[in-house]
């Protein structure tokens, strides 16, 4: 059986059709740093990370997870680009 694509393949169409977020494994973390788009690791395998096999990633709690890693890096990526005068702490 032939293979439809690579990962060669997605990183091309990420260059030609720019993303605001990447949801993969491990491997994923070429391309996001490459493009400079924020990655949520979630799947298998996550090898540089520690502790990923312990968080549910099925069901209610593991939807609520994925919702929270997404939040979390956009609003990482918020930060990152606001000048000093948006950049604030909010409670």
């Amino acid at each position: 059986m032939k293979a439809a694509g690579d990962m060669f393949l997605f990183h091309q169409w990420v260059k030609n059709d720019p993303v605001d977020l990447l949801i993969g494994n491990t491997y994923m973390k070429y391309i996001a740093r490459d493009e400079d788009i924020p990655l949520v690791r979630f799947g298998f395998p996550i090898l540089d990370r520690v502790g990923h096999s312990y968080f549910p990633t099925v069901g209610y709690r593991g939807g609520m997870r994925l919702l929270e890693k997404i939040l979390d890096a956009l609003l990482d990526r918020k930060d990152r680009d606001a000048s000093e005068v948006e950049f604030e702490l909010v409670m």
